[in-house]
């Protein structure tokens, strides 16, 4: 009986593995299509000062990093309080590291093209 119940439970082991693979090579595959061909429309529309296109692959990058946290490292078996504080904590993160790259990109970006620093490199 006992075998029975581990050969079940490594079937199951098996298709979790098969069922995450498959998952993160179709978002893996979905931002490298669009990278090689990177549509005129997602490219040239822009979204809070950054292309449609860099979102997408934002958006697409932190839901492979949650369903990678999720997945390997067992947080779908934690208690809910503890996922909570690891997801929110993540994406606090990750929000406020992508909000200060944007604000500091822009005021960069200003500074070159209003002629303060010339582009010498």
């Amino acid at each position: 009986m006992a075998h029975d119940t581990t050969h079940g439970e490594h079937s199951g082991a098996k298709k979790r593995i098969w069922q995450v693979f498959i998952i993160l090579s179709i978002l893996t595959i979905v931002e490298v299509v669009l990278g090689i061909f990177k549509p005129d429309f997602l490219v040239h529309t822009d979204l809070v000062s950054l292309s449609l296109l860099n979102w997408i692959f934002i958006v697409l990058t932190i839901i492979k990093a949650y369903y990678i946290v999720w997945a390997f490292m067992h947080m779908e078996h934690e208690a809910a309080s503890l996922r909570r504080v690891v997801v929110w904590t993540g994406v606090f993160l990750i929000s406020y590291l992508i909000a200060i790259l944007l604000i500091e990109g822009t005021y960069i970006q200003e500074i070159y093209e209003s002629g303060y620093i010339t582009w010498d490199f």
